[in-house]
């Protein structure tokens, strides 16, 4: 297995910082603006599939580079624990048109909003299923203090 990769055929990663900064750009005016339920929803789905990305390049990197894959690994940790976070305001965000705040909880048993609303409690039930696979309750756990490990 070679050590260094191949050229990618198309690199959409610049692409997608820049379609993030152009949205912050057009669609978040100065001053206070809630963050909408359908934002937040949006912002998972992108940090979810980062988080598939950066799983991606641990599995592959860390057997030939450890020091490196390790890295990768706490930024998949890290990446994971903000979906978390969004998933959480995405909770504590009141309901389109009644204003109602719902529980945490309420994703648990599947839809109870009803579909589309909450397929965001599908993905990041199936989402945290992979990643208990992969990380340790205490690596999901564990504040980043920003200190090196190496």
């Amino acid at each position: 297995m070679p050590r260094t990769p191949a050229p990618p055929a198309q690199d959409f990663v610049p692409f997608a910082t820049a379609a993030l900064d152009f949205h912050r750009a057009l669609n978040l005016p100065a001053g206070p603006l809630v963050a909408s339920r359908d934002e937040l929803d949006a912002l998972h789905a992108h940090l979810v599939s980062l988080h598939g990305l950066l799983d991606a390049h641990t599995s592959r990197t860390g057997p030939l580079v450890p020091v490196e894959g390790d890295h990768l690994h706490g930024a998949r940790t890290r990446i994971w624990q903000a979906a978390d976070h969004i998933h959480s305001a995405y909770h504590s965000s009141p309901r389109p048109g009644s204003g109602e705040l719902p529980t945490r909880e309420a994703c648990r048993p599947g839809l109870p909003e009803g579909a589309p609303e909450l397929t965001i409690c599908q993905r990041h039930q199936r989402t945290a299923r992979l990643v208990r696979r992969h990380s340790t309750p205490a690596d999901l756990r564990a504040p980043f203090t920003g200190q090196i490990r190496h």
